[in-house]
């Protein structure tokens, strides 16, 4: 998994950049085929904006949330992405457990 972490208007700090780390391992728990996770963390006034652009197999997920603290906008923006995740990691297994696999199917012989 590539971490791209960008600030606009904001200093990216170590004690951030390590939280962010923390709270995207999250993500890796419930889906390891993630391939590009990009987070953009802006300034502007009181407001402490916090988006992700993630980047799977087959599908580009993007989330942002805005709070009035950077941290608490971090974990609005990974409750999110991990709904969002599960969500996804859900559908894309239905399609083999509605079709039943060879062995759910049934044979008919006339």
């Amino acid at each position: 998994m590539n971490l791209t972490i960008t600030g606009h208007h904001l200093e990216i700090t170590p004690a951030i950049r390590g939280y962010i780390e923390e709270k995207m391992g999250r993500i890796n728990r419930h889906f390891d085929q993630v391939i590009d996770v990009s987070v953009i963390l802006t300034v502007e006034k009181l407001k402490h904006k916090a988006e992700v652009n993630l980047h799977l197999r087959g599908k580009d997920i993007y989330v942002e949330a805005i709070e009035s603290d950077m941290y608490a906008s971090i974990d609005a923006l990974t409750d999110k992405l991990d709904r969002q995740v599960v969500k996804h990691k859900e559908k894309s297994g239905d399609v083999h457990r509605a079709s039943g696999g060879v062995k759910g199917q049934s044979i008919e012989i006339e």
